[in-house]
Formats: C-alpha cells, sequence, structure tokens
C-alpha cells in the first residue's frame, strides 16, 4: 500500500530535531532507520502529517567505553551492534541479539534507538535492554534527561518522551564478569517479528511479544531469587503478562512458547557460568 501523503523535513542536528518536533507537535515523527515506521504508514496505521528525517545526524551513531558502562548513540545500526568488539567483551547478550534481528539489510538500515523509540512490544532490543537495566538519555528543548529503560514504555507504541523530546543515547551497564546469559526467541521466518521471545542476563528475564510492551517476568526472576532451577522458574514464564491472540498464534500458544523458551534460556546462561 501506499503511505498518505506527509512533509518532508531533514534535520542537520539534534536541536534542530527538536525544534521541528517542538513545531509541528503530535502532527510529526522522528525517522531514523524507517524499518518500524514505513511499515506502518504503509498499512495506513500510522498517518504523521511531517517526518523529522534523522538519516544525516552522524554524531548520534558511536559506541564507547565510559567506564561502568557502555554508551551507544541511538542512531547506531543493529549491524555496528552486532559487530562491536567492545560489546562482545563487555555485553555480549547485546550484540548476539542485534545479529538476530530481521536479515542483513534490515540491520544495516535499522537503529537501536529507532526500535527502542517505536516501543513495538515485538521487538527484540527493547527487551533485551530491559534485562540489561539500561538508561536512556533523552534530548528536549530545555536539555537531556536520564530515564531508566523500567519506566520508558507506557504501552503499545508509546513511551514517556514528551513532544519534541529525541533519544539520543543508550547506557548499558557493564555485567559482572561472570554473569551469564542467553537470547532466543521463535518466529514463523527468520525474518519476521519473533512469536516469543526471550533475554536473559544473570536472574533478570525479559520477554518479548508477551504484552502491550516489553516486560520483564517477575514471576521468573522470583522463583530464581528463591533459588528455583530453571525449569521450575520457567514454569512461571507467563505469570503477570497479557500476551495477544492473532493470526500467528493464539495466547495459550505464546504463554506456552515464554515457558520452553525461558526454560532454554536459562538452561543456556547457565551453561555460560
Amino acid at each position: 500500500m501506499i503511505p498518505s501523503s506527509f512533509t518532508y523535513k531533514r534535520a542537520g542536528s539534534a536541536e534542530e530535531a527538536c525544534d521541528l518536533a517542538v513545531e509541528y507537535g503530535e502532527d510529526a515523527k522522528y525517522l531514523a532507520g524507517g524499518h518500524s515506521l514505513l511499515p506502518l504508514m504503509k498499512l495506513r496505521l500510522a498517518a504523521p502529517e511531517v517526518i523529522i528525517d534523522l538519516g544525516g545526524l552522524r554524531d548520534l551513531s558511536y559506541i564507547t567505553d565510559q567506564g561502568a558502562h557502555i554508551a551507544i548513540g541511538a542512531l547506531t545500526r543493529h549491524h555496528d551492534v552486532e559487530h562491536s568488539d567492545l560489546l562482545a567483551r563487555e555485553v555480549p547478550l547485546l550484540a548476539h541479539a542485534a545479529g538476530q534481528v530481521g536479515d542483513p539489510q534490515i540491520r544495516h538500515r535499522g537503529t537501536i534507538g529507532g526500535s527502542v523509540a517505536h516501543a513495538d512490544p515485538a521487538s527484540d532490543l527493547p527487551a533485551v535492554l530491559l534485562a540489561l537495566d539500561a538508561t536512556l538519555v533523552a534530548r528536549g528543548t530545555d536539555g537531556s534527561r536520564e530515564i531508566p529503560i523500567g519506566e520508558f514504555f507506557q504501552g503499545l507504541f508509546e513511551t514517556v518522551l514528551e513532544p519534541g523530546e529525541l533519544l539520543t543515547e543508550i547506557r548499558v551497564p557493564k555485567p559482572a564478569a561472570a554473569t551469564s546469559w542467553s537470547f532466543q526467541k521463535f518466529t514463523q521466518r527468520a525474518i519476521d517479528w519473533a512469536i516469543v521471545g526471550v533475554a536473559v542476563q544473570g536472574h533478570q528475564v525479559a520477554l518479548v511479544n508477551m504484552g502491550g510492551t516489553p516486560l520483564r517476568a517477575a514471576a521468573v526472576e522470583a522463583a530464581l531469587a528463591g533459588g528455583a532451577a530453571p525449569a521450575d522458574a520457567a514454569a512461571h514464564a507467563a505469570d503477570g503478562t497479557s500476551a495477544a491472540s492473532d493470526i500467528r498464534a493464539s495466547r495459550e500458544y505464546r504463554e506456552h512458547l515464554a515457558r520452553v523458551l525461558v526454560s532454554r534460556a536459562l538452561t543456556e546462561a547457565a551453561s555460560r557460568v
């Protein structure tokens, strides 16, 4: 399908992008890699009147060591996250999961910040960053603020970003050297959104596509903290979730997948210690 007509603006800086977003308000949307927004526009599920292209903001593409955390620019491509030696050494869960996003074309174009800001619960990296306790940095006309990722997602495609705010950086704390990790997902085809996915970092577990937002599997984490074996903890994977039924899977099937994938992820993570 063809999207509805819109006005195109290309930002030359983060400040200009914020100013344009304030000027056009709720009628405007930021465009990063485009792999989340454009399909919705083609289906007429999103119809912004103004598109603000962030593609020229090269200063928001980087991966740097900041001591206690790794700083990742919001416009860093999935391919660069996947192939970062720094992330492979310090945060291997994130590097590995980035390599599972879509296909090579998507990974060369899609950005980590776009994936997070779009707030699609079926997207891989928001859940991974939840498991990693990341902090997000947003810039507005009044300056920057830090947002714990657990407070960022408000609902389907909804975040706490205010009109005019731009996600500029993701800060990922360095896990302990011996921390275990795993990423598992189930798809119909490799390039598809996950029907269900699981990210594990130590005893922190996050779920893909099990509710209106990315979710921490709180019942699984509580069971692990109480000394439960992986299989016993995984039995609680669907507790507190609100998985949808759609053409790909029923709610019951997603709940079953969550239990299976959490068990696999916890088992694999334990083997890495």
